[in-house]
């Protein structure tokens, strides 16, 4: 028997956290909410909270070394969303755009030019604000992202 669907949620600075509690309770999936520091998660059976150390990566190791093929990542970090698709699992960005084996690579060439950039003391003024657009096609692509996974379980 097939292992059932997991949504891991990046939680340290995750606008959409209760977003993907709607979505996974909708369809009964367990999400881990993975965080350096202590986080309040609803009570509920299927919300686990993990705390895991301080330290860089830390939370994205955690989470990388337990997604599987069809389950979902929550996540801003390119480097924990291509390690996501290498094992098979989707990852989504907060703002709803859903991260693609086409796409990681590219993000990742823009990740690291931001960050020459920024090491030579250029101010790059960050991403845009938030706002409820990024909340709705974040909400849009997770539902789609489970949809694709369960049509995957079949």
């Amino acid at each position: 028997m097939t292992r059932a669907i997991e949504i891991f949620i990046d939680a340290d600075a995750c606008p959409v956290k209760d977003e993907t509690y709607k979505v996974a309770q909708r369809y009964g999936l367990k999400t881990w909410v993975v965080a350096n520091a202590f986080m309040q998660v609803p009570a509920h059976p299927r919300i686990e909270r993990v705390q895991v150390d301080a330290g860089p990566d830390v939370a994205d190791d955690w989470i990388a070394e337990r997604v599987q093929p069809g389950d979902i990542v929550v996540t801003n970090d390119i480097p924990l969303a291509e390690r996501t698709l290498q094992a098979g699992g989707s990852a989504i960005g907060a703002n709803g755009r859903p991260f693609t084996r086409d796409s990681i690579g590219s993000a990742i060439a823009q990740r690291a030019l931001m960050e020459q950039i920024r090491s030579t003391g250029e101010i790059t003024g960050g991403p845009r604000p938030f706002d409820r657009n990024d909340r709705s096609r974040f909400l849009q692509a997770l539902d789609e992202a489970v949809n694709k996974a369960m049509r995957g379980r079949r």
